[in-house]
């Protein structure tokens, strides 16, 4: 028959998944009970973190160890650790910024959000192959598709599963090596969203606070177009932001999306630098160059953003693969995929 003392002195030795201290100096032991009878242990346990796949993993150790010392059952209900805890820990530098989350002023990640000043411009298509290219580089990346009204990553990139729940977290769907979210994964049939302002601001945030994005270097976002709720959510939202403004050729698509970067700089986010989308059609037969949307559009917001061209990028639709089909992917040897490649590496040296 286990004792209470047997069960004090199995658990203090037992640490804390996140702060890789025991729970006897972190004071995580809330309570102990004992139905002798039974031989039945009921322990309450406080993390410094919860709905975690470490607490699950904790929860089996404590069972086991329990079980192997006399227990015939066991039960465990966890906590948050009291707030005067937690206190203890930050002044002592023990809890380390990732209890507080992606959007912790001390966060690691660095966020990446691709904006344009109006719809078509290739914005969506832009943002998922940034992703996959900055993943072939061997970066940590995440993508957001914080274009709740017009989500379309999830098809762009030849997603067909959903996002699995674990605890109080979901998971995000990992394709070509990064980790996506979408509102697209949370409707059914392609269905619209009818919702208000408030009603996106919070979806957004979930996004970012209950999604187990584990140790990531860059997150992107693809924004709705324009300088509306959303956007602004994103903008206010962030503790800071670097930001790449989409445009086509044409003097009106760039006219526009200045009013994006303007946005950008007002909320004190900077801005990375321009990619010119569209810019031409390549004849295969010729070789020959077709401005199809004019010239100039990028090198005119660039100037006016006082920033840098980041890239131009032709028309020209992806190769096709029916068994592996990713509709707006280009593959690392496709001449556009190569051009998302030295984008990704310039911004890798711009982001240091």
């Amino acid at each position: 028959m286990i004792t209470e003392q047997q069960v004090y002195d199995l658990l203090n030795k037992m640490e804390d998944p996140l702060l890789h201290k025991t729970l006897e100096e972190t004071n995580g032991i809330l309570e102990v009970k004992m139905k002798e009878e039974k031989a039945h242990v009921s322990v309450r346990i406080a993390l410094a973190k919860t709905g975690t796949p470490e607490q699950l993993k904790l929860q089996m150790k404590i069972v086991d160890t329990l079980k192997k010392a006399g227990a015939a059952t066991v039960g465990i209900r966890f906590a948050t650790l009291p707030e005067e805890e937690l206190e203890k820990l930050r002044a002592s530098g023990d809890l380390q910024s990732d209890t507080a989350g992606l959007l912790s002023p001390n966060s690691k990640t660095t966020f990446i959000a691709i904006a344009s000043g109006k719809g078509g411009v290739g914005k969506s298509t832009v943002s998922v192959n940034l992703a996959v290219a900055l993943a072939r580089l061997g970066k940590k990346v995440g993508l957001i598709d914080a274009d709740i009204y017009g989500f379309s990553v999830p098809d762009m990139m030849g997603i067909t599963d959903r996002p699995k729940v674990r605890g109080n977290q979901i998971i995000p769907v990992e394709r070509f090596g990064v980790k996506v979210i979408s509102m697209g994964f949370f409707v059914e049939d392609n269905s619209p969203v009818i919702w208000r302002g408030p009603m996106l601001g919070k979806m957004l945030n979930n996004f970012f606070s209950e999604v187990e994005w584990g140790d990531i270097d860059y997150l992107l976002l693809d924004l709705p177009p324009g300088t509306g709720d959303v956007a602004l959510d994103v903008h206010t939202m962030l503790p800071s932001c670097k930001e790449i403004i989409v445009t086509t050729p044409h003097p009106t698509a760039a006219f526009v999306a200045a009013r994006a970067g303007a946005m950008a700089l007002r909320t004190n986010h900077e801005i990375l630098g321009v990619i010119e989308n569209m810019s031409y059609f390549e004849s295969k037969l010729t070789g020959e160059k077709e401005y199809v949307f004019g010239q100039g559009g990028g090198d005119k917001l660039v100037e006016e953003l006082r920033t840098e061209l980041l890239g131009r990028l032709p028309l020209q639709q992806p190769d096709w693969n029916e068994e592996d089909f990713a509709p707006s992917i280009y593959g690392e040897d496709h001449k556009i995929g190569r051009i998302y490649n030295e984008v990704a590496e310039k911004m890798v040296q711009l982001l240091g």
